[in-house]
């Protein structure tokens, strides 16, 4: 199967990319992360990701579409709710493309993390293959998720510190253990 997987970042698209290989599937990569801030961060989570694509001679596709004006009027009035916003936006994008560039189904990286409320994603997910007729590959992949962070640490990948949106990043900070005198 021809699989597009939006691929929020190489530490995390490492394992999934490598097991639906290993199950014979052929996988692009697809970037699309205008929920990503700030722009050092979100260069840095492509960039690499650039490099990894490049090491393993993985097709990417990039939107490359640094989209902090759109994401914080989106979620300004939810910012509580606005991981829904984030799964949709990438998703739907991912499922377009799928369709676009004749794809036989579409999946994300996103599925590999134990923090994201995976159920949502997934309905997310299946709202999208329908709009757009293309199939949404299901894989649990989180039980990959330790493998993957060992890996990109051998690889000497760059690391975030937090899920992707300045919010987030906030709230990693405002923790009691995090805060400094």
């Amino acid at each position: 199967m021809n699989i597009l997987m939006h691929i929020c970042c190489a530490p995390c698209a490492n394992r999934p990319i490598a097991s639906l290989q290993e199950q014979g599937h052929a996988v692009t990569g697809f970037w699309y992360n205008p929920n990503i801030h700030p722009f050092t961060e979100y260069r840095a989570r492509r960039n690499c990701l650039r490099d990894y694509a490049a090491e393993i001679g993985l097709p990417l596709l990039e939107r490359d579409d640094y989209g902090l004006r759109p994401f914080v009027r989106a979620v300004a009035g939810d910012i509580e709710g606005r991981c829904a916003y984030c799964y949709e936006v990438r998703l739907f994008e991912a499922a377009r493309r799928a369709a676009e560039d004749g794809f036989d189904a579409f999946t994300s990286s996103l599925f590999i993390s134990p923090y994201q409320q995976h159920e949502r994603m997934a309905e997310t997910a299946e709202r999208a293959s329908r709009e757009y007729g293309v199939p949404f590959f299901y894989q649990d992949f989180r039980p990959l998720f330790r493998a993957g962070q060992q890996f990109a640490r051998e690889h000497g990948f760059y690391m975030q510190k937090y899920c992707g949106c300045v919010f987030s990043e906030q709230e990693r900070y405002l923790k009691p253990s995090k805060i400094l005198p």
